[in-house]
């Protein structure tokens, strides 16, 4: 890995073992539940909705949008104003080991990605939803693999807790 984002990479690291340690423990029938009104991304939904967010990352920096279409319709959303929620028919999500083998797949493709670019390169113009704030490859990096990651991630805790089941955090 390269010294100037190893620092990046540690926590696109951590965010990823994170988000797989709080759903190692979770049973494949409650992967859909939705214990509490504000709680309704359930891990099948946080883990999908990640996946796109890799796959538009990943695209971001020039690589391939390889997310097939029934699971960007069924987890990507637009974010706030957004008024749908996540399914939760049981039948229409891939099974937990579907998703976080993608998920990985995901992950390494992005570390790959990641090792081929310079500095320089992270550093060039992009246009998206929020240019204004992020106008730079690195910037959309940081923004959708550190902090919306991380958003996601707190909300699967807040489920955990809604779901009486031990911290993730306190294992790692």
């Amino acid at each position: 890995m390269k010294n100037d984002l190893n620092s990046f990479i540690r926590q696109i690291e951590f965010n990823y073992l994170y988000l797989i340690d709080l759903v190692k423990d979770v049973e494949e029938k409650q992967m859909i539940v939705t214990p509490a009104k504000g709680l309704e991304n359930h891990p099948s939904f946080t883990i999908g909705h990640l996946i796109t967010a890799y796959g538009m990352t990943i695209k971001s920096l020039g690589g391939e949008y390889s997310i097939p279409k029934e699971w960007d319709e069924l987890f990507r959303r637009k974010g706030p104003g957004d008024p749908r929620l996540p399914n939760l028919d049981f039948n229409k999500y891939p099974c937990k080991n579907d998703l976080l083998k993608v998920l990985e797949q995901q992950h390494e493709i992005l570390l790959d990605c990641l090792n081929k670019k310079s500095l320089n390169q992270l550093n060039e113009s992009v246009t998206w939803r929020f240019s204004s704030y992020f106008p730079k490859k690195i910037d959309v990096l940081y923004f959708m693999m550190i902090n919306h990651y991380a958003m996601h991630i707190s909300q699967l805790a807040a489920w955990r807790r809604a779901m009486d089941l031990p911290s993730s955090l306190n294992r790692l």
